[in-house]
């Protein structure tokens, strides 16, 4: 089968082709995003590969399956960036890596905490320009802390485990209970007391309409003054402008971000010889109380040959089958957000 993966980096390169041995198909590796100039990459294309930073809008899934694509494989839990009415109106199958590495995701979010929380970004500066004074470096012990976890899936479920082995007291925040972890001390409250009472709020949900700017202005005039606030799901769940407005008065004590809303114009490419033109993320980038990563939080090789092996076992059983994997299968019906 015949398939062109858009955003191709090179550990994509290597992985896929790792996962692909055995299977046959003709991977086409494109290194430009999907969009109506690349679109002639998938001509004659039965499936196309896309990255988090490609958008399949209805427009491109017209073109896309004029052009003979039945298959949108993504290399992703996430499928915000896809247009599922225009799929399921064309026929189309969407297939997603729906756990590719929780544990990945959870250990560089609690990455982000202890960095922030220790300085450890401005600690690491000092030390390598011989400054060892510890003046401006004072953290807090993470111990009886309240950790506040929104979207409690299998991601904020490991994030879960590993505060209350700090000693955390972690609250949770999701539309189903897990009773597991209600059993391991996790308490189960609304999304107003959580921001009220917690000390740290992590964010683990998806991006549907109902979440994008879940934490807004108001959301966070809820929270403690010097509240740490980390971002490992999808940079839209933050509305940046209120955020920075936050970090301005000193209400927002720390921030950690591995995504940004209008990361695709920013990240997985090299602008170190460039000027940002994007005036919210370089005042964004001016806070000392601010960590960003480039949207790395799944980059393991754990993760990675996951990730492969699900993206290339989906397109496996799609052309030998017509179908992929009932649990990986994306539809507007199965995923239509919740109210």
């Amino acid at each position: 089968m015949r398939v062109a993966v858009f955003s191709t980096h090179p550990f994509d390169r290597t992985f896929l082709a790792q996962a692909n041995r055995g299977a046959g198909h003709e991977l086409h590796f494109v290194d430009a995003k999907l969009s109506a100039q690349t679109l002639g990459a998938a001509q004659g294309c039965k499936g196309v590969c896309l990255f988090v930073s490609d958008v399949a809008d209805a427009a491109i899934m017209k073109n896309l399956h004029a052009g003979g694509t039945r298959l949108l494989a993504l290399r992703s839990a996430g499928f915000n960036n896809v247009d599922l009415a225009e799929a399921d109106a064309l026929g189309m199958t969407i297939a997603r890596v729906p756990a590719y590495s929780p544990h990945a995701v959870a250990e560089h979010a609690v990455g982000l905490m202890l960095m922030l929380n220790r300085k450890l970004h401005r600690a690491h500066n000092r030390v390598r320009e011989q400054n060892f004074a510890l003046d401006g470096l004072l953290g807090f012990d993470m111990h009886a802390k309240v950790v506040g976890i929104v979207g409690v899936g299998k991601i904020g479920a490991c994030v879960a485990r590993i505060m209350l082995g700090f000693g955390c007291r972690v609250l949770a925040y999701d539309l189903v209970r897990d009773e597991e972890l209600a059993g391991l001390g996790v308490e189960y409250v609304d999304l107003v007391r959580l921001l009220r009472e917690s000390d740290v709020v992590t964010l683990h949900c998806p991006l549907t309409p109902q979440t994008r700017h879940l934490i807004n202005a108001e959301r966070l005039a809820l929270m403690k003054p010097g509240v740490m606030i980390i971002n490992t799901s999808r940079g839209a769940v933050i509305d940046t402008k209120a955020l920075i407005a936050g970090l301005k008065r000193g209400h927002v004590g720390y921030v950690g971000l591995d995504v940004y809303e209008e990361e695709g114009d920013l990240f997985f490419r090299d602008l170190s010889e460039e000027v940002i033109q994007d005036d919210v993320f370089a005042r964004l980038q001016t806070f000392p109380n601010v960590v960003v990563t480039a949207h790395q939080a799944f980059f393991t090789r754990e993760a990675l040959t996951n990730i492969a092996e699900t993206t290339l076992d989906n397109i496996t059983r799609f052309d030998r089958e017509g179908r992929v994997a009932e649990a990986n299968r994306v539809t507007l019906q199965r995923h239509a957000p919740r109210p």
